[in-house]
């Protein structure tokens, strides 16, 4: 994979290097020292992936991830030394399209390998999702649902630029909004807990991690909190899993999907929003052939037109729409 670096600091960069060589098939194409040099040469040369500093100086790793996505789109994973303290900017860069997060790798401190380890299997996660290995066809599921129940479920997924989307969909819904409402977003779990309480701020809703062995409950918003996948099990209830093992992000939206559609009792909704590669995509589909009404975000306001795309390209979306017309449509159908 030939990959860019931005960052200010030499040691990091220098850390960086030492961490991909332990992969021969990776290659540095090229550094940046700041984000206002990256725009440049992402301009001149678009690398398959982009490890992306937060904070430097000229203009940041927020605003560099922006005019990228913008111009000349490609991966982006957001390498920092202090997640916590920068878990804002980290939201700000995934709602402009950044993939992922992950520590720098330390110099000098243990095993250099196992430092290595995460940013080289987030490596991993990309190039599946760039080269598209995720498409296989599901069989669908035997409805269980019964039509007559009230219970009223929307399902949300979202990835690359998921953040801010999100922020904007809630935000159009009321602090009354009384059907419940599970959001399954690519973000490590290290920053699970940090984005429902940035959620729950910035959209007035009651956003919180789920929790083992709850049922989705009205008037109540549960994100996905862990790097194994959520599922909905028959008796109604929320379980983590680390089956199946081989999907490329965790949590799966298409787990998540394919178990509303195999055991929700009630009416309910599947919404895709903007991000890279298919996720998503089968699940939405299940959704719609159990009688669902299944929504994707359409190309102009999405951060990227990956998932969304892919759902439309198999019919999985009864509905596109723009991202500020999904809230209003949520309402004719729950708001009552």
């Amino acid at each position: 994979m030939k990959i860019a670096i931005v960052n200010d600091m030499p040691m990091a960069v220098e850390a960086l290097r030492r961490a991909l060589a332990f992969e021969p098939a990776h290659e540095v194409v090229w550094v940046a020292g700041d984000g206002a040099e990256a725009v440049q040469r992402c301009a001149e040369f678009t690398p398959d992936l982009i490890l992306m500093d937060l904070i430097m100086p000229v203009m940041d790793g927020v605003e560099a991830t922006r005019r990228i996505m913008a111009a000349t789109p490609c991966a982006i994973v957001i390498v920092t030394v202090d997640r916590q303290q920068n878990v804002h900017r980290v939201f700000e860069a995934m709602g402009h399209g950044a993939l992922d997060v992950v520590d720098t790798p330390a110099l000098g401190a243990g095993n250099p390998q196992d430092a290595a380890a995460p940013l080289l299997r987030k490596i991993i996660n990309i190039g599946w999702l760039i080269g598209d290995r995720g498409n296989r066809e599901r069989a669908a599921p035997s409805p269980l649902r019964n039509s007559a129940s009230r219970q009223r479920l929307i399902a949300i997924g979202s990835s690359a630029g998921g953040p801010a989307a999100l922020e904007v969909l809630l935000k159009g819904l009321p602090q009354n909004f009384s059907a419940a409402i599970v959001l399954v977003q690519h973000v490590d779990q290290v920053f699970a807990a940090g984005m429902a309480e940035w959620l729950s701020s910035a959209s007035g809703l009651n956003v919180r991690l789920a929790q083992e062995g709850e049922p989705p409950q009205p008037g109540t918003v549960l994100l996905a909190g862990t790097n194994h996948h959520i599922r909905l099990l028959k008796n109604g209830t929320l379980a983590y899993t680390a089956e199946p093992v081989n999907e490329i992000y965790r949590p799966s939206i298409d787990v998540f999907f394919e178990s509303v559609a195999q055991y929700w009792s009630g009416d309910a909704v599947g919404v895709l929003l903007t991000g890279m590669g298919r996720d998503g995509a089968q699940g939405l589909k299940l959704m719609r052939q159990q009688g669902y009404l299944t929504i994707a975000q359409d190309q102009i306001s999405s951060a990227v037109y990956g998932m969304p795309k892919a759902a439309a390209a198999i019919d999985a979306a009864v509905e596109i729409r723009p991202l500020d017309k999904i809230a209003p449509r949520l309402l004719e159908i729950f708001g009552k």
